[in-house]
């Protein structure tokens, strides 16, 4: 888990053009909140944003006017749709210590039986409770050899220590599909001419 700390400024305007006027300094408007507190408008430097984002369930170490310190985690990313700049974020506070449900990656590893057969990833990222400052960036899993009909549920995915399922255990994550036979040329024209007649 890695911790980014970033500089923050409390912002007093808002809306449409005060936001512009952020984005134009290189730095993005953020809404922090959490715990029962008032939320707290900051505006943060761009691209350390960015960067920081990189990371996956990132904890942030906001130093707000150089007076506070407070620990946050992205909640949602708002990004330019052509761009790709960031338009928004929200964070959430957080506290050594506490637990929070985030989503993890899920990778695999191995190669699944002969035949053809397709992984479909019902669920790209695993709801977990862990410890804010020790959130996982993923987990791995297996499929080495599983054959069409396998799946794999939420409880047979190995989880680090300190971190629990926030969804059913059997809930499905991955599983194997058959690959479906395309039809053949001739086999098409004899359905459409089957169809015509």
């Amino acid at each position: 888990m890695s911790e980014v700390k970033l500089s923050a400024e409390t912002r007093t305007e808002f809306g449409k053009g005060a936001a512009r006027r952020i984005r134009r300094e290189n730095k993005v408007p953020v809404v922090l909140y959490g715990h029962g507190s008032d939320p707290l408008h900051l505006s943060l430097p761009g691209h350390d944003l960015l960067l920081a984002l990189r990371t996956p369930n990132v904890l942030i170490s906001l130093d707000i006017d150089g007076k506070t310190n407070e620990l946050a985690i992205p909640k949602a990313v708002q990004r330019d749709p052509l761009k790709g700049f960031l338009e928004h974020v929200d964070l959430q506070l957080v506290k050594r210590g506490e637990k929070v449900t985030v989503e993890i990656f899920v990778h695999t590893e191995g190669e699944l039986a002969p035949g053809g057969n397709l992984l479909e990833h019902v669920l790209n990222a695993l709801p977990v409770e862990t410890e804010a400052t020790h959130i996982p960036e993923s987990v791995t899993v297996s499929v080495e050899g599983l054959e069409a009909g396998a799946s794999i549920l939420a409880k047979d995915i190995p989880l680090p220590s300190g971190t629990t399922l926030a969804v059913e255990e059997d809930t499905v994550v991955l599983q194997v599909l058959a690959a479906q036979a395309e039809e053949t040329a001739g086999e098409a024209a004899e359905g459409e001419e089957a169809a015509e007649a």
